[in-house]
């Protein structure tokens, strides 16, 4: 009886404290040079009736946000937010969204290294750190965008190439701040 009710105890705790912290994070292992990068859960995606909400409220978001480095944050927030939305897409078939998500996605990021050049004029500098949180971000968005193209009808691979050299200018951005 004791075995029973130590079994119960752990199986309980395990599946309030573990699953839980699973949900809040979207992880892509799709390709053979797997980047160890947690993207953020990507709540509602653009299919859903309700996503005008959440898209009002990024855009509220995004003009109260007036310092730079606030606003470089915020962007890459809704970077990595787009890219885990564009994931979700593909694997429910909706290829033509998830591959415009992922443009968004790539069009925020590529605005966050200006950002930062503007913040550093002002004398605020980026949180220790955050710069190698973008490179692996980015280096993230890579893998899930040539993951992409390599699995999406071919009608996708001119948009998707679009993509790709977007990361590719955000990575040689990204070089020039360290």
């Amino acid at each position: 009886m004791k075995k029973i009710v130590t079994t119960l105890f752990f199986a309980f705790l395990f599946f309030f404290t573990l699953l839980p912290s699973a949900k809040n994070s979207y992880a892509l292992t799709l390709t053979q040079e797997k980047i160890i990068y947690d993207l953020p859960f990507p709540g509602l995606l653009p299919d859903h009736p309700l996503y005008f909400v959440k898209v009002v409220r990024d855009r509220m978001l995004e003009i109260g946000t007036r310092p730079p480095m606030q606003r470089a944050e915020l962007y890459f927030l809704l970077s990595d937010k787009r890219v885990a939305m564009s994931i979700a897409l593909a694997e429910k078939g909706k290829d033509t969204l998830a591959v415009t998500t992922l443009s968004k996605a790539e069009k925020y990021f590529l605005k966050i290294p200006d950002l930062i050049i503007e913040s550093e004029k002002q004398g605020v500098g980026p949180a220790l750190g955050f710069v190698d949180k973008l490179k692996q971000s980015n280096l993230k968005h890579r893998e899930v965008a040539e993951t992409l193209l390599k699995e999406l009808p071919l009608g996708q691979v001119e948009a998707m190439n679009e993509i790709i050299n977007m990361n590719t200018q955000v990575k040689k951005q990204l070089e020039k701040l360290n």
